[in-house]
């Protein structure tokens, strides 16, 4: 949870206020405002996703909070299909000390950049607010069957270990071997080093999913710390999971953030395959709590990419551009650039930028104007000075 005194935010309404501009710029919506089906057929729909909620296993405290969140996206899936970028926050006490809640969450695409954009957009986050020594600590439990095997090896490790584990914890080893791991991890027990990781069970289809996550990291130029102990329950989390912490006094780490892929529940919640990944931000409530909304802005520029090495690119170039308050449309999560230009041309916006793989070898990017079909290679480094001086810099 992020404590205010370690950051520039005088109170949590500021700090709100933050993160959902940041949210915002990256197309990400309020959740109560995604969706203008009929009540009732809404309400329908989620008596049905409540039926798939029933008998889950929960690992850590946070996990709780996702179902509720997950219940509601569900039936957004359903009645408005395709991507959606969704925001949320609230308030609630954990451990006796009220907080509030922000979370991220991209639905609709199975694509690592769904975890790349929430943790980009949360590096961003914590960079306004002032906190300077972010660490990323990233885990992947693989698939179903991956961490299956792994947390079968989990329970023959705690039956070795079982007298030195607490006699209140040993119950649960046998009917949930990942959550008392998790518990020892928690209370720094001596063996937890030498306990099974994740990360080698991993075939080789997921090692390479695992691969090109961290190449968007890597390219942005974001630090990482691969970490075991990033764990959750295999009925809620596939694939990766994150925790972003602050280094406060010393060796000290305060976690603010954590998340991951959750298709096996949003699946379970759906009825059907779906792919849902989200990040939950927490920060301790002090002085003014609730945010001031500020007016949505309307980009006049539709950002797009060709091709797996300018996709990569392109995180770079938003946050870039976000950093010069240029507003953008984007389409990080489709795969074709025909549905970009589809897009494109839905939004209406006078200019598109686009980004293809001889750009991002090249590190420039082009720029169309619509109205005349003229385009032009720009540099990078002279983008965002470029679009200012055509004035593309401005919001409709």
């Amino acid at each position: 949870m992020l404590h205010l005194k370690y950051s520039k935010h005088a109170n949590t309404g500021n700090f709100l206020e933050s993160a959902i501009r940041i949210a915002e710029y990256y197309g990400f919506r309020p959740l109560e405002e995604a969706s203008k089906k009929d009540a009732a057929e809404l309400r329908h729909m989620r008596k049905r996703v409540g039926k798939g909620a029933r008998d889950i296993g929960f690992t850590r405290r946070e996990e709780r909070a996702l179902l509720t969140a997950a219940k509601r996206c569900a039936p957004l899936k359903h009645t408005e299909g395709g991507h959606l970028l969704l925001w949320r926050s609230g308030s609630e006490t954990k451990g006796g000390t009220p907080h509030v809640f922000f979370e991220l969450h991209v639905l609709g695409t199975l694509s690592t950049i769904a975890e790349a954009l929430l943790i980009v957009v949360t590096h961003a986050i914590a960079e306004e607010a002032g906190l300077e020594q972010r660490i990323l600590s990233i885990n992947n439990i693989g698939s179903k069957e991956s961490s299956g095997r792994y947390v079968r090896d989990v329970g023959t490790f705690l039956r070795k270990h079982i007298e030195s584990i607490s006699s209140s914890l040993r119950p649960r080893a046998a009917t949930d071997p990942l959550g008392t791991l998790i518990q020892l991890i928690e209370r720094g027990h001596p063996a937890t080093p030498r306990a099974p990781q994740a990360m080698e069970y991993l075939t080789e289809e997921e090692r390479r999913r695992f691969w090109e996550l961290l190449e968007y990291l890597e390219m942005f130029g974001l630090p990482y710390e691969l970490s075991p102990s990033i764990l959750g329950s295999r009925d809620i989390w596939a694939h990766s999971l994150f925790q972003i912490s602050v280094d406060v006094e010393g060796d000290s780490r305060m976690p603010i953030a954590f998340g991951g892929r959750y298709d096996p529940l949003a699946s379970r919640l759906n009825g059907a395959p779906a792919s849902a990944a989200m990040v939950s931000l927490t920060c301790e409530i002090h002085g003014r709590a609730r945010p001031k909304r500020t007016a949505f802005t309307f980009p006049l520029i539709y950002y797009a990419h060709l091709g797996a090495e300018a996709r990569r690119r392109s995180l770079g170039v938003l946050e870039n551009l976000r950093r010069a308050g240029i507003p953008v449309h984007h389409g990080l999560y489709h795969e074709r650039i025909g549905e970009q230009m589809a897009a494109a041309r839905q939004h209406a916006t006078p200019y598109v930028l686009i980004m293809g793989h001889k750009e991002a070898v090249e590190d420039t990017v082009l720029v169309r104007e619509v109205a005349t079909n003229s385009q032009e290679a720009i540099p990078l480094p002279e983008l965002t000075n470029y679009l200012k001086r055509r004035r593309a810099a401005v919001s409709a």
